[in-house]
């Protein structure tokens, strides 16, 4: 059976970022017409069922509801059978779950953030980001209407995904030798003493940034970065920049509508699976992909190590180009 699965999260786009900065809003309600797109156009193309993640705004429910009333909605749906938390918890089990039921890919609505926590989760499973977030480096700006025919191309089992799916770096952050989290794009290591709203903004804090990727096209803190270096998501390896008072300075876009003057004191590049040995300079947090999750102290040693152990995701040029190429989209 082709299937897919859908994971929007409810609560991405709406952290205190729309408040200190200018980021996008987009709603609920936005949401619910994105999966819409996704069942109408997964459903032309052969997805016999598709899972999706249940959560407090009932997303799924209404895309259903909206698609059974114009009686539109011609494949099976199924919304998965599990405790809604209204936190991080349910897209990490919905995740696993969609991976035990063996879904031909996932389709994730929201930010680097909610990337980050399928990232954690996720087995070999073809995992195809749309951007709903604050800061969206790692998802993709999709229509749903082609990320649901995209979906179904990875999901139809008619081609070898090697062809179109690729292992995407991450760094790995240990503490004694243990593995304590991760991030897909970048870890900032900030003064910050608490976690709070989690959500970091303020660069005056921050003293060394990590990153798998940098661009100038690129938002948030790994911008900094790709303002002075590029690295794509093709290259091995990654960046570990120092920032404070230098002479050398540039300007980025550390949040959607705010530009700030950052000094990079110091630039490393970091070979794929080769220790950092970082020693905490001040007690504070580490801010992955966007979030504050871990608190460190003064003194500590930790290592960063970029890996290529992150989700499989999705070219979705290449992935149009080989189907209509194989006739894929052709009616016989």
């Amino acid at each position: 059976m082709k299937t897919i699965g859908i994971i929007a999260n409810p609560a991405s786009g709406k952290d205190i970022r729309r408040l200190v900065a200018h980021a996008t809003v987009i709603d609920n309600y936005e949401k619910v017409n994105i999966v819409e797109r996704i069942i109408a156009a997964a459903q032309e193309f052969g997805v016999e069922k598709i899972y999706i993640m249940p959560d407090t705004y009932e997303i799924g429910y209404k895309a259903v509801n909206n698609l059974c009333y114009l009686n539109q909605l011609k494949t099976d749906v199924e919304i998965l059978k599990m405790p809604v938390t209204a936190s991080f918890k349910d897209t990490f089990v919905a995740t696993q779950k969609m991976g035990e039921l063996k879904v031909g890919c996932i389709v994730s609505l929201g930010g680097d953030g909610t990337n980050r926590v399928i990232a954690k989760a996720i087995d070999e499973t073809p995992l195809l980001p749309i951007s709903t977030g604050t800061n969206n480096v790692y998802p993709l700006m999709l229509e749903g209407t082609i990320a649901g025919i995209v979906a179904a191309v990875v999901a139809s089992g008619k081609f070898d995904r090697e062809i179109f799916c690729k292992k995407d770096k991450r760094i790995e952050i240990y503490r004694e030798g243990q593995l304590v989290d991760i991030a897909l794009i970048d870890a900032v290591v900030s003064k910050e003493k608490f976690i709070g709203t989690r959500a970091i903004w303020n660069i005056s804090t921050i003293t060394d940034i990590f990153v798998t990727r940098a661009h100038p096209k690129n938002i948030g803190f790994s911008s900094i970065v790709g303002y002075k270096y590029t690295l794509s998501e093709e290259e091995e390896g990654g960046i570990w920049v120092e920032i404070g008072e230098s002479p050398e300075r540039v300007l980025a876009p550390v949040a959607p509508g705010v530009v700030e003057e950052v000094g990079i004191k110091e630039f490393k590049k970091i070979d794929n699976d080769v220790d950092y040995v970082y020693e905490v300079k001040d007690t504070g947090t580490i801010a992955l992909d966007g979030e504050r999750e871990i608190i460190v102290k003064k003194g500590e040693t930790l290592i960063f190590r970029i890996s290529r152990k992150g989700p499989c995701r999705v070219n979705v040029t290449k992935t149009l180009e080989i189907a209509q190429q194989k006739g894929f989209f052709e009616k016989r």
